[in-house]
């Protein structure tokens, strides 16, 4: 008998790969994803696939989500509103989706899966802010720099405090700098490599944020896919582990890597000048290690760069428009 997974979200970046890699597995899987930002496209190459479910719904519709619960083993918990600027903008709508949305899915999960073997939640690494110490541990401070930080932590709070209270098993993964195909291509300004392979395919330069010796942990959707099976699958349960590439790399060197002309724009406040992941945690723990070097994503990426051929060409004006409440809440 096959094993059931669901997973929220999953048809948005990284919870349509983590459902395809589930579904080559061997497992059944539900996914259920409201498309606010998911895309059905993510999952088109597979979702004739006799063991996937697809369920289109909110995850705070709790009457409606609860009985797609049912004889589950695994929840991988993806779905929620990412990004900074809007988070900034609209609070509310990200506290009741990370927020109030995490406690549903905890609720249904306790309702009616009590053999169930694993609950993942979907941590931010923007958890730590501005960190003191790089490479950055799990036990670092908690500084969220803006509310979409503040909300996803609060997610993982609850999590581990069901854990505590109604002993759900419960790792918590803190994703770094997450890239690969399928990424978002919303009219959002957000993720770097979206912006960058945009600018790409309209031959316009790259707008890098500072002056491009800002470094980040970038890690491969790949590897974030196989932490979050090592998570579900270990005994290991009520822990929190930090998933990154185990580098770090300025963004500069990729845009080297993208091969493309530079126009610099301001930087912003509230944005670390490094992102580093201490994985010794996980690697010890789980046995998990990253395997996908950025020269050979980026690879990938531009092997599929047709993607964001739709996707909307940022230029300085534009993104000036854009993050503008972002230097109004968040400058000094």
């Amino acid at each position: 008998m096959s094993q059931k997974a669901l997973v929220t979200g999953g048809a948005g970046f990284i919870g349509s790969h983590l459902t395809e890699e589930l579904l080559r597995q061997g497992f059944d899987v539900i996914v259920i994803d409201n498309l606010s930002t998911g895309r059905l496209d993510n999952i088109n190459g597979f979702e004739s696939n006799k063991n996937l479910k697809f369920i289109k719904v909110d995850i705070n519709d709790r009457h409606t989500i609860k009985e797609h619960f049912s004889g589950v083993d695994y929840v991988f918990h993806l779905a929620a509103l990412a990004d900074i600027v809007p988070s900034i903008v609209n609070p509310l709508a990200y506290h009741l989706s990370n927020v109030d949305g995490t406690i549903s899915v905890l609720e249904a999960v306790r309702e009616v899966c009590p053999n169930l073997k694993k609950f993942v939640y979907t941590a931010s690494s923007s958890c730590y802010g501005l960190p003191d110490k790089y490479p950055t541990p799990e036990s670092a401070g908690i500084r969220p720099q803006y509310p979409y930080a503040l909300t996803k932590n609060l997610g993982e709070q609850i999590a581990l405090h069901w854990a505590q209270i109604y002993k759900l098993p419960v790792n918590s993964l803190r994703l770094f700098n997450v890239y690969g195909p399928r990424s978002r291509t919303s009219g959002t300004y957000g993720a770097v490599f979206g912006v960058f392979l945009a600018q790409k395919l309209a031959n316009k330069p790259f707008t890098v944020v500072g002056d491009g010796t800002q470094t980040r942990d970038f890690t491969f959707v790949s590897d974030i896919v196989s932490a979050f099976i090592a998570a579900a699958e270990s005994t290991v349960t009520g822990e929190i582990f930090n998933v990154g590439s185990g580098n770090t790399y300025s963004v500069n060197s990729l845009v080297k890597l993208l091969q493309g002309d530079i126009t610099y724009i301001p930087k912003r406040p509230g944005e670390p000048d490094c992102t580093f992941a201490d994985i010794a945690k996980i690697q010890q723990k789980l046995n998990w290690r990253p395997k996908v070097s950025l020269a050979d994503g980026v690879q990938i990426l531009l092997d599929n760069i047709d993607y964001w051929r739709q996707a909307p060409v940022w230029t300085p004006d534009t993104i000036e428009q854009a993050t503008r409440e972002w230097f109004v809440y968040l400058s000094n």
